[in-house]
């Protein structure tokens, strides 16, 4: 059951359930495999359906959701497979751009605001805080790729994130490692700034890795 939103207002209605179905996705109250309509949400939710349609379709493009034709839209399950072939593509994508950062004076500049965005991740992991983590983890990874000024691969790899990164959370807290995933950002982040691409790019390999460990 989701949280209905009350307060909504008419211009943010989109955006607001576009976030209330996200918390239902990180929250596993809509759970993988699961068949959900859009009017059914919006009844949920207190709001009309187009917005809640609108919001739906966002997150089809993000690869989160899947439309199934007169039914509504179902929850993606990824295989084993498919996780490899997102991470191999995050390799290619992220890690070459985190060498280019390696000592740039975008990094220097950013230090502090990132420094403090790597402590709210290890502050919500360490409360539970599953929202809280995947919006400043999201912070992190995509505001420094976003320091190279190339919005396209922004975008790219925001979706590839997107894809994994329910599926990453369930698995890290079953396994007790979300508070030691959340510790990686501040060393990627040394790294960066120390200059040094050798061990940017093997701790970017390490907390990638979180994404196919089973």
């Amino acid at each position: 059951m989701l949280t209905p939103r009350s307060n909504i207002k008419r211009s943010s209605l989109r955006d607001q359930a576009l976030a209330a179905i996200r918390e239902g996705l990180i929250s596993g109250q809509l759970e993988p495999g699961g068949i959900y309509s859009a009017p059914g949400l919006a009844a949920e939710l207190g709001v009309s359906a187009t917005p809640v349609r609108d919001a739906m379709l966002t997150l089809v493009h993000q690869g989160l959701i899947e439309a199934v034709r007169n039914r509504g839209f179902r929850v993606v399950t990824l295989s084993a497979a498919d996780r490899l072939d997102i991470v191999q593509l995050r390799v290619l994508l992220e890690i070459p751009a985190m060498e280019e950062l390696t000592g740039s004076p975008q990094v220097k500049d950013h230090y502090a605001e990132f420094s403090a965005v790597a402590a709210d991740i290890v502050t919500a992991a360490r409360h539970g805080d599953l929202i809280g983590y995947l919006d400043a983890d999201r912070h992190f990874h995509l505001g420094l790729l976003d320091l190279l000024g190339n919005r396209r691969l922004v975008t790219v790899v925001g979706d590839l994130r997107g894809q994994t990164s329910l599926y990453g959370l369930r698995k890290l807290c079953a396994r007790g490692g979300l508070t030691a995933s959340a510790e990686e950002h501040l060393p990627i982040l040394d790294a960066l700034m120390g200059g040094d691409s050798h061990v940017t790019t093997q701790l970017m390999h390490k907390h990638l890795e979180h994404l196919t460990s089973d």
